[in-house]
């Protein structure tokens, strides 16, 4: 027998687990690094429910990216984690860890190791079994929910997991939070609007320390029409004094207050914070977009508004340099806004319109690019091929939405001579 055939049945029970190594997550390069910098930024604080999930998807995109010694890492840590969240030697909720730490050493070629852990696993499984043959542990409901939000497009799934994990356990009020929020964007031109209020209302009072859902409710309230600045002002001194997170609801507090409090004091939150954690790389992204938001609305922009926020957006370009392009495109579009810097701005696009990047990256640039031509520019041609271009790449997402709606608007007036090609265009557009 082969050596390929004698690993047939290993390879059969590794394929049967259930981890990151088998949830189909078979993400690009830009995606991996992407999704590494938001882990970092959830930041590791003692306490956090999540941490254990953290590290497991920590450590399979550092596998991802070639990196095992970091993988083998932060697997171990997450069993660490997992092991001091429900102080306890071992549960169900060490099953997806020890499941990659099985195909780790798989692909390590340390078969015997990999054997070691798969067993850990069967033991695991006789200890604990799941409620019946056709459902998983709670456990393993909620991690691949919370581990699929941050990759899949089918919204529905993750609900149906994470509210299959409370179902089972409705205690961990964390993954009702958990379902709620990795919702909040998907039901946000629903009808179910009452709806959804309640469900938040009793998650937030099951789950009060969870700022971040709080944030969302009140910022549910103030689009039903509720004045809401003080409450706003009162809940943003508590993400204040939170520990620093991507997840304490300092992000969605300064987008709260854009648009119902006032920009200027968005942008006072945004630098307070910042003065109370100078090094925080997070902080300084979230300054950086309060500043363009004020640029943005601004007519003209003070220079030394422009002058800070290049300043922000330069270091925050060299503090995420494997996801920067949304900020190079701000950089760019703040430049343009002033004379003295308006063929920086040209320059930076060029650079980026030769850069090598991955369609989706291609889509954002092209739309970015078309509106500047158009209101930077004044060259109305130019800005809709570019449309066209960002149109024309077979992927679904907001930025090509965008431009077909623009050359839909565009061949519907036919204000513009182009209105014909836009039209053939349009009907010959392949979808996604």
């Amino acid at each position: 027998m082969s050596a390929a055939q004698s690993q047939t049945p290993l390879v059969s029970k590794l394929e049967a687990l259930q981890c990151h190594f088998t949830w189909d997550l078979d993400p690009s390069r830009s995606k991996l690094l992407h999704q590494r910098d938001k882990l970092v930024d959830i930041g590791t604080e003692e306490g956090n429910s999540w941490l254990g999930h953290i590290y497991n998807l920590r450590g399979f995109i550092q596998y991802k990216l070639g990196l095992i010694e970091d993988a083998q890492s932060f697997f171990n840590k997450a069993a660490e984690a997992f092991c001091q969240m429900r102080k306890a030697d071992d549960g169900p909720w060490l099953a997806v860890n020890y499941g990659n730490l099985a195909w780790l050493h798989h692909h390590l070629g340390d078969q015997a190791e990999s054997e070691a852990y798969l067993s850990k696993v069967e033991a695991l499984m006789k200890k604990y079994p799941s409620p019946s043959q056709d459902e998983l542990h709670a456990e393993i409901y909620a991690e691949k929910a919370w581990t699929l939000m941050k990759f899949s497009a089918d919204r529905e799934l993750v609900s149906d997991y994470f509210q299959k994990a409370f179902r089972m356990q409705p205690d961990m009020v964390e993954w009702n939070t958990s379902d709620i929020i990795a919702g909040f964007f998907r039901h946000c031109d629903t009808g179910m609007e009452a709806d959804i209020l309640e469900k938040m209302r009793v998650a937030k009072e099951q789950n009060p320390e969870n700022l971040l859902l709080a944030v969302y409710y009140l910022e549910r309230r103030a689009k039903k029409g509720e004045r809401v600045e003080d409450d706003a002002r009162e809940l943003a001194e508590k993400v204040l004094r939170n520990p620093v997170s991507s997840y304490n609801g300092m992000k969605a507090m300064l987008r709260v207050y854009r648009n119902y409090v006032s920009e200027d004091e968005a942008v006072d939150l945004a630098e307070k914070a910042l003065e109370q954690h100078p090094d925080v790389r997070y902080l300084k992204r979230c300054a950086a977009i309060t500043l363009k938001w004020k640029i943005f609305h601004s007519s003209p922009p003070k220079q030394s508004t422009l002058d800070r926020a290049i300043s922000l957006l330069k270091e925050v370009i060299s503090l995420y340099p494997h996801c920067s392009l949304k900020k190079e495109v701000d950089l760019a579009n703040i430049y343009a806004k002033s004379n003295h810097t308006k063929a920086i701005a040209e320059q930076m696009y060029q650079q980026l319109l030769k850069s090598d990047l991955v369609p989706a990256d291609k889509q954002l640039l092209y739309n970015h690019y078309a509106k500047y031509l158009k209101y930077e520019q004044q060259d109305q041609n130019k800005s809709l091929k570019y449309h066209m271009k960002a149109a024309a790449i077979p992927h679904q997402s907001y930025f090509r939405g965008n431009s077909i709606e623009v050359l839909r608007k565009v061949k519907n007036t036919r204000w513009n001579p182009m209105w014909r090609e836009i039209q053939e265009f349009l009907e010959n557009l392949q979808e996604p």
